[in-house]
């Protein structure tokens, strides 16, 4: 649930920050894209340091 969380928030992050830039709707995808699987990776990670440390 933590990748999956992050993985949202970084993409909602990400087509903001196109479009705060001026982009067109490619550019709102392609930020949104690479956000959300930059910002789910570190979520994957962080849940399995969170599971190997508290679990």
């Amino acid at each position: 649930m933590i990748a999956l969380g992050c993985a949202l928030i970084g993409a909602l992050w990400g087509g903001w920050l196109a479009r705060k830039r001026k982009g067109n709707a490619y550019d709102m995808a392609q930020y949104a894209a690479g956000f959300g699987i930059f910002f789910g990776l570190v979520g994957l990670f962080g849940g399995m340091i969170v599971t190997a440390l508290f679990g």
